[in-house]
């Protein structure tokens, strides 16, 4: 969402550090940059202006002017008010003792309270929590089908009541929340396609016959410069607690999103990032102030991948540096990714990542992997244990059972063998520092893992190593050249 904002910061800073020393005419000048970029975000006006005079202040002084890294500090005091501007501090969503935990969601129709509330019903269920979903948007056709609908996907029930009347959805869903141990009850709140009398009317009645632990406001980040009276409203009538940014992960400006804690003071609780229930991520500030000026998100890549290693995939990591590696192995790779949000998500959250992919035209073809999963699962148990089996008659099997070409199969097969010779260059440099370093004691130093993620030590395409392995902050040629030969090698192109 954040793309163009980036492109436009990052240009600013490109000339900056072509500067060995920085007047105050090249403050002004940067300054008026990210003005320009900020407003061209679709960010409010008064928050830019208050945004830009508070860094141009703490730009101009004598500590950046005359630092041997005047640039550097620029960006760095960038990153501390971008910060600030979002927040400061990470704002966790914080439940009283009482039982159930009340939380309400409010918003215009259309910012995704539905699905904010099963995300959110999602999130709390995976920390421990029974949380019971009510349907009290009687208005919208179908509403109440698709909380039910999708909250069964996710194995969370859904009050609906009478379907008539929404204060008393509301109130009888605390009961039945009593009644079947739910320890949190999330209340889905109609909206309407504008701030009306009505609406708002109606969610004080419900904030006021349930007395919610926690007010959410949902907003829908493509939504612009009227975000700003919209939120306003709602913070007057409902005084909510904390706002849940929906849909971060569309083609707007996002600007808006950004003004919220400005023009509110109330801090961001939740951003959505995709449409699957685990799309939603805590906020953190900090990060989301990085990923904006491009560098990264590399503790959110940390945090998918811990969330699907265990210990059994640590124990596979070990085996394949001992033995090599199977297809089997290659294919729980490819739905470890899949799990991780996929191959350009994770590219995105990398420093610099998301400008690279911006310079390769916004795409990576993620289907690459679907193929490559078909030709594994076209394999017969052995083949996918021993793929040196596989001979010409073979490969032409998997082609027809998967739908692709013997092409297809052999440049899969070339790539398992490229892989197979990394793993012993990395099996022997293991052996070799195992050796030679000892401890105090005269014993062996901890056994070595497979460099990178757990679970993530090498996959098709990608040069036989780790995905990330030669990443770094840069946005250099080196690296875009890296990025196309990963996406021409996976489609099996040569280059």
């Amino acid at each position: 969402m954040f793309n163009n904002l980036s492109d436009r910061l990052n240009d600013t800073f490109d000339r900056l550090r072509g500067k060995g020393k920085l007047t105050e005419a090249d403050i002004t000048s940067a300054m008026r940059d990210i003005r320009m970029a900020l407003l061209e975000a679709d960010v409010n006006f008064k928050v830019v202006k208050d945004f830009v005079a508070a860094t141009k202040e703490r730009c101009l002084t004598a500590e950046v002017l005359d630092s041997l890294t005047p640039a550097q500090n620029v960006v760095r005091i960038v990153l501390d008010q971008l910060v600030e501007l979002l927040g400061s501090t990470e704002s966790k969503l914080v439940l009283s003792s009482r039982i159930p935990n009340v939380i309400m969601l409010v918003g215009l129709q259309g910012s995704g309270k539905t699905t904010a509330a099963v995300k959110l019903a999602y999130h709390l269920k995976k920390q421990g929590k029974s949380p019971l979903l009510a349907a009290c948007d009687v208005y919208r056709p179908a509403a109440a089908d698709q909380l039910a609908t999708l909250g069964g996907e996710i194995g969370v029930p859904v009050f609906r009541g009478d379907g008539a009347h929404p204060v008393e959805i509301a109130q009888g869903a605390i009961r039945e929340a009593v009644d079947k141990m739910r320890d949190v009850v999330i209340v889905d709140t109609a909206g309407r396609l504008q701030i009306d009398e009505l609406m708002m009317q109606e969610a004080v009645d419900i904030k006021n016959a349930v007395k919610p632990d926690q007010v959410l406001m949902v907003v829908d980040a493509m939504t612009g410069q009227d975000i700003v009276n919209v939120v306003s409203t709602f913070a007057e009538r409902t005084d909510f607690d904390g706002v849940i940014i929906s849909k971060l992960d569309g083609d707007a400006r996002g600007g808006g999103a950004l003004s919220v804690r400005a023009v509110t003071g109330k801090p961001i609780k939740f951003v959505s990032m995709g449409e699957k229930p685990d799309s939603l991520e805590v906020f953190s500030p900090d990060r989301m102030a990085k990923r904006i000026l491009g560098m990264g998100d590399v503790v959110g890549i940390i945090e998918k991948a811990q969330e699907v290693a265990d210990a059994q995939k640590l124990e596979d990591a070990e085996r394949m540096l001992r033995d090599g590696l199977t297809m089997n192995d290659l294919l729980d790779q490819m739905r470890m990714l899949k799990k991780m949000g996929g191959m350009k998500s994770l590219i995105g959250m990398l420093p610099g990542g998301q400008r690279m992919l911006n310079q390769m035209g916004g795409n990576f073809d993620e289907s690459m992997l679907d193929k490559i999963e078909a030709m594994i699962q076209s394999m017969t148990a052995k083949e996918r244990l021993k793929p040196s089996i596989i001979n010409g008659q073979r490969r032409a099997r998997i082609a027809r059972g998967s739908g692709t070409t013997p092409t297809d199969v052999n440049n899969l097969m070339k790539q398992w063998g490229e892989m197979n010779k990394m793993m012993g260059k990395m099996r022997a440099m293991t052996q070799q520092a195992q050796g030679g370093k000892k401890g105090k004691k005269g014993k062996k130093g901890k056994k070595m893992r497979m460099p990178g993620m757990p679970g993530m030590g090498a996959m098709p395409g990608f040069g036989g190593g780790n995905p990330f392995a030669g990443m770094g902050g840069g946005s250099g040629n080196a690296d875009m050249d890296m990025l196309r030969a990963m996406e021409q090698q996976m489609k099996g192109k040569k280059f």
